[in-house]
């Protein structure tokens, strides 16, 4: 076998042909040219590599993958059953109006918590009386969480999807979007029961309608699950528009326990505020 290189002698090499195998004295395999050796199959497997990359690619697309998030950190609230990001734009500017609510959420909730009983009472959304305080309630209820795991979990929410939304439209239209998911959530639940004397509180109306438009706007986003079964341990990834459609399955479940009496999550108000992120997403979806 010899090759030869413009600039270079000839180069013999001991070649067996029936087998394909070639032998290299010292130092004979440093002196040849990249790529002057490869194997018969090599442009077949690359073929075969930048099929497989492009499948993976287009099942990222499609549906459903099982790559763990790059970030190990995410493990911890993926274990508690809520879904973390990947495939991202980078943000532009810092979601200082999402950090700012959260921080307020955060610190008007847990003040609640010492008396959560009158808080409730002073403060939540009653369909009953919604027009107490000139109607100051819609609003005020936002900032009230029935407990630990309710106000981590609607944090979690804002946190994750709020900082993408506000990043696209800017603070002001991100606020406007939160106001108006909000009295919009508060008022399909009073719509639907407008004699309940039921207290309603919490920020899930308002992030409803973050979470539509996120979905709407970033539909290839990737979201991450973790499904544990003792110590079996799987990642299952889907693109945002898939999530939004099992998230609205699942609402449409609770919300018929609610009608039913047999829940008392307000399913109807995360319905109204979802419509409200639709209706923002139609009129802001090309920016």
């Amino acid at each position: 076998m010899r090759l030869f290189h413009s600039e270079e002698p000839p180069l013999e090499l001991d070649a067996c042909k029936t087998c394909g195998i070639v032998w290299f004295d010292s130092l004979e395999f440093e002196a040849v040219p990249e790529g002057a050796v490869e194997s018969p199959d090599a442009a077949r497997l690359r073929g075969i590599e930048a099929e497989a990359t492009w499948r993976l690619e287009q099942s990222k697309e499609r549906g459903l993958t099982e790559e763990a998030p790059d970030e190990s950190w995410k493990t911890i609230p993926a274990l508690f059953g809520f879904p973390v990001e990947s495939d991202v734009a980078a943000l532009e500017r810092r979601p200082w109006l999402t950090w700012s609510l959260a921080l307020l959420i955060a610190a008007l909730s847990i003040w609640a918590l010492f008396d959560l009983k009158a808080a409730v009472k002073t403060l939540g959304f009653i369909p009953a009386e919604a027009w107490r305080y000139g109607g100051l309630t819609f609003l005020t209820s936002f900032f009230l969480h029935g407990g630990a795991l309710h106000l981590i979990g609607n944090l979690y929410f804002l946190l994750i999807f709020g900082d993408n939304v506000e990043d696209y439209l800017g603070r002001w239209r991100y606020f406007l979007l939160l106001f108006t998911a909000t009295l919009v959530g508060d008022l399909v639940h009073f719509l639907v029961d407008p004699t309940s004397t039921v207290p309603c509180i919490g920020a899930s109306g308002g992030i409803s309608g973050v979470i539509a438009f996120y979905a709407l706007q970033f539909p290839s986003a990737r979201l991450g699950f973790l499904f544990r079964f003792y110590l079996y341990f799987r990642w299952v990834q889907i693109p945002a528009w898939f999530a939004l459609i099992l998230w609205l399955l699942l609402q449409s479940v609770t919300m018929v326990m609610q009608l039913t009496g047999l829940s008392h999550v307000a399913s109807t108000a995360h319905f109204g505020g979802a419509a409200a992120g639709f209706l923002f997403w139609l009129a802001w979806r090309k920016l």
